[in-house]
């Protein structure tokens, strides 16, 4: 039962927040230590091991074979292909660019929906998305250096892949809870991740400690805990609402970095990411008017890239 009033729901929400905004900063120092694959696989790997822990707990299903193919695909793109691109983007991305990037997500996820599930536009979707993409593109163009630039539009290609998951996911969350899906997306992604594990394994000898200590930490907290947290959320409370709530995702992740990495963004980064958050603001307020609880799950999903979709990162 949802209860707009519900505090335990709403302190859900914010910590899922906080957790998926210092995802970003925690992503550059794991890198230092293990590089795009190993971080990639060690991340995903402490998630599911955690998540199979705690699957008998939560309650969670055993998937049918006929859903297998959509699962496969959530994996890939969600959490295979959005951790590789948003590890490699952030090796020249700073980290609450990063998050700003991210953002945009669910413009994707909205033409996804257009293209494959048969969704209208509204105008405000159609401008919404106009807007956002636009401020990606000030951003990927703020630097005149080439690497910032190819980083960037990868950054940008990782929240079109978690856009690919919210879609992929609709079907799905007919059948299954979004922990569940979540669940099942994780356990696959790592399987397509394996065979970057060798990579992963001869790093952990030599890593430095802060670098170990943040793969820790994006496994179990942002991967795993966050998707407990949002789920416990979303529950509780209005898609609507639940998803409002990552609108602060990039704010938290800009005063993360800064604190933690010492992270200042240029005036342009700042500027192309708030264009894109209004644009993703006015998609959210389209599905809103549209077809309040239908539509807002269809952008959205359960689960956020990270992204972001939406923004999980």
């Amino acid at each position: 039962m949802r209860s707009p009033g519900n505090p335990r729901a709403s302190l859900a929400l914010a910590v899922t927040v906080v957790l998926w905004a210092a995802a970003f900063p925690a992503i550059r120092v794991g890198l230092e230590g293990f590089g795009v694959a190993g971080l990639s696989v060690l991340r995903l790997a402490v998630a599911s091991v955690a998540l199979g822990l705690a699957a008998p707990l939560l309650h969670v299903r055993l998937p049918r074979v006929r859903d297998l193919p959509l699962i496969v695909l959530c994996g890939l793109a969600g959490m295979t292909a959005y951790q590789l691109l948003l590890n490699w983007g952030e090796v020249h991305v700073p980290a609450g660019t990063a998050s700003l990037l991210v953002a945009t997500s669910p413009v994707f996820s909205v033409l996804l929906a257009r293209a494959f599930l048969g969704e209208r536009w509204s105008w405000l979707k159609v401008a919404g998305s106009a807007v956002a993409l636009s401020g990606s593109a000030v951003i990927a163009l703020s630097s005149g250096d080439a690497r910032y630039a190819a980083a960037a539009w990868a950054v940008l290609a990782a929240a079109f892949v978690q856009g690919v998951y919210h879609c992929a996911c609709k079907p799905l969350l007919r059948r299954y809870t979004g922990l569940e899906v979540a669940c099942y997306a994780m356990w696959a992604g790592t399987v397509f991740l394996l065979p970057l594990a060798p990579a992963a394994l001869r790093a952990i000898p030599t890593a430095p400690l802060d670098a170990s200590l943040s793969v820790l930490f994006l496994g179990l907290f942002p991967s795993a805990v966050g998707f407990v947290t949002w789920g416990y959320g979303v529950a509780r409370h209005s898609i609507a609402v639940a998803t409002a709530s990552l609108y602060l995702v990039p704010a938290v992740a800009l005063g993360v970095a800064f604190a933690w990495l010492g992270e200042r963004p240029t005036l342009s980064e700042l500027v192309g990411g708030l264009i894109s958050v209004a644009g993703v603001a006015l998609i959210h307020a389209g599905a809103r008017s549209a077809r309040p609880a239908a539509q807002t799950e269809l952008v959205h999903g359960r689960e956020p890239g990270r992204t972001g979709d939406l923004t999980s990162t």
